[in-house]
């Protein structure tokens, strides 16, 4: 190969690099999916300990009727405690990336990402809260994870390619669940727990580490 030739190689590539940046999210900081991970094995820990006094409270005969409402309330105020500290602990880390690398977080490309990202999310949510007023609490957590992947899939055209295979990840979760509906609890905190700092974990190691 001449050096011309390489050199227009060389631009070439540096070309491509500048066009995957602007049209990519690439201030996705990997340490966030770790926190995420974190906070939601935290989380389910609670919930089990939680849920295991009650039983217990009820065989003891210390508790004559079950208050289904006020169980249901404090789940979902677990979770709700989960993703705001996962939220703000992603806009944290995300925002120190974006500017260490000399970019603004909320660009048009981010926009595209939380706008893919919020439908399926949006949508899962309300047929979550359809499947708890029908009582249908054992398929609460596979949506969950079914929705959690295609929502990471469809946010995966304009950000890490690493994000589809973590949405695929999911959904297989998600559906072995959907067989196994004793263990939703279990497979809750796997999906969102472990496999959140595994993600995470490889994203830093991949793109952060080095600097």
């Amino acid at each position: 190969m001449t050096k011309e030739n390489a050199e227009h190689l060389e631009a070439i590539q540096d070309i491509r690099q500048m066009m995957k940046k602007s049209t990519r999210f690439l201030s996705l900081s990997g340490l966030s999916g770790v926190f995420a991970g974190i906070y939601a094995l935290t989380g389910a820990v609670v919930a089990y300990l939680y849920l295991n006094a009650i039983y217990h409270s009820w065989k003891r005969g210390e508790v004559e009727v079950l208050n289904r409402n006020e169980i249901y309330l404090n789940f979902i105020l677990i979770a709700a405690v989960v993703l705001a500290l996962s939220i703000s602990t992603a806009y944290f880390f995300s925002n120190r990336k974006a500017k260490q690398n000399g970019q603004t977080l909320f660009d048009h490309t981010a926009i595209r990402v939380l706008i893919n990202l919020a439908i399926p999310l949006v949508a899962g949510g309300v047929f979550c809260m359809a499947l708890l007023y029908h009582g249908a609490i054992v398929y609460i957590a596979p949506a969950m994870l079914l929705f959690y992947g295609l929502a990471l899939i469809n946010a995966s055209k304009y950000t890490y390619d690493d994000i589809r295979y973590f949405g695929i990840c999911e959904i297989v979760l998600g559906l072995i669940n959907a067989f196994n509906l004793g263990n939703g609890l279990l497979y809750w905190a796997f999906g969102f727990g472990v496999l959140h700092i595994v993600y995470g974990a490889t994203m830093w190691y991949k793109y952060e580490r080095k600097k």
